[in-house]
């Protein structure tokens, strides 16, 4: 599967996009008067095999690792963070040991009774386009892995492939729980084959998954993926989707249920679609947050996805939740471990330097 970049920057004047780059009043709420919170992050953590572009080759496990340990960065030692995964045996003990190493982190939601976990090759051709192979795969996350974490205030969904977080999942959270659900479309919108190549996939059943989903997370491929227009023509080069047709796409999603549309532009940040409270659907647009040298992006997106959930999590605010994604994307690209993400506190100094104070 390759990973392209946007050929050109996106032009939200072009729809009435709001671009949300000017100084406000940025307020952090006390945190310490907060009730202990938990989120659930669900998929795979797959041990992955990197050719970066500049040549450099390592192995480390990544996906809900890059989410938790994300989270675990921003949120209070009191807090708890339970990764839902189902990996390999031989992976169990050392991924619990590194995630173990995170105070807030509960590892007791992944397991390895069926021995089958997700192992991927990913070759960068440069910063932003990858070939990815898969050799392995894990067994999906259904309802009973989560009837234990059904008391959690949110459920970021990160699978990376169609089958590994199910529309039945989702919708067990939703009959059971109050939670927010976060899902990233990477997952229903790629499909591995016999040999082990995953490809794009048309995300056709789309409409029975969206009524379980409150933010939807999404790059532009995943868009084209997702959005096929009223005729559902399926083309041999699908076009990437006009600033128009990403509205509409946002528009279907909202109509059905979904409480907001976060679309990532690789290096230039992202935009929120929401109700606009007149049956309409605002859109703003979220700057980059300046990365000087870029390591690895591996794992930007699902780093993106603990911001987003902890953002919206904290302040309820779907252009609050997308700078904290921007941020957790940024801090990911700086090196290879896990030890870049910043603390809540620099975080918070690295968005009030980017996108200035906000009321």
């Amino acid at each position: 599967m390759i990973y392209k970049t946007p050929p050109s920057v996106m032009s939200p004047s072009l729809v009435g996009w709001r671009r949300n780059v000017a100084p406000e009043v940025f307020v952090m709420n006390d945190m310490k008067s907060r009730a202990s919170r938990k989120v659930a992050v669900l998929g795979p953590i797959p041990r992955d095999q990197i050719v970066t572009h500049a040549g450099e080759r390592f192995h480390k496990y990544g996906c809900v690792m890059y989410t938790a340990v994300a989270l675990s960065a921003l949120l209070d030692i009191g807090d708890t963070i339970v990764p839902i995964s189902h990996v390999r045996r031989r992976d169990e003990g050392p991924i619990k040991q590194i995630l173990g190493s995170f105070p807030n982190i509960d590892t007791s939601g992944i397991t390895s009774s069926a021995d089958q976990g997700d192992v991927v090759e990913l070759r960068y051709i440069d910063q932003n386009r990858r070939v990815e192979r898969q050799t392995s795969f894990m067994n999906p996350v259904l309802p009973a892995d989560i009837d234990k974490v059904l008391d959690a205030d949110m459920f970021v969904c990160v699978p990376i492939t169609d089958y590994e977080v199910g529309q039945s999942t989702l919708r067990h959270i939703k009959e059971h729980s109050r939670a927010t659900v976060v899902l990233d479309a990477h997952g229903p919108a790629t499909t591995l084959t016999r040999s082990g190549e995953r490809h794009p996939k048309v995300w056709a059943d789309q409409d029975v998954w969206l009524p379980y989903i409150d933010i939807l997370k999404m790059n532009l491929d995943e868009a084209s993926s997702a959005w096929l227009g009223e005729s559902a023509e399926v083309t041999a080069d699908p076009p990437r989707l006009s600033d128009e047709q990403l509205r509409d796409l946002a528009h279907h999603c909202l109509d059905r249920g979904v409480g907001a549309v976060c679309v990532t532009l690789d290096e230039r940040g992202c935009v929120a679609f929401f109700p606009d409270g007149s049956g309409g659907v605002a859109g703003e647009f979220v700057d980059r947050i300046e990365v000087e040298h870029v390591v690895d992006t591996t794992g930007a997106g699902d780093s993106f996805a603990g911001g987003l959930a902890y953002g919206y999590l904290t302040y309820r605010d779907y252009v609050v939740a997308c700078k904290y994604g921007n941020a957790m994307g940024a801090q990911r690209c700086t090196g290879t471990d896990l030890n870049v993400y910043l603390s809540r506190e620099e975080t918070e100094r690295q968005i009030l330097a980017a996108y200035g104070p906000r009321s």
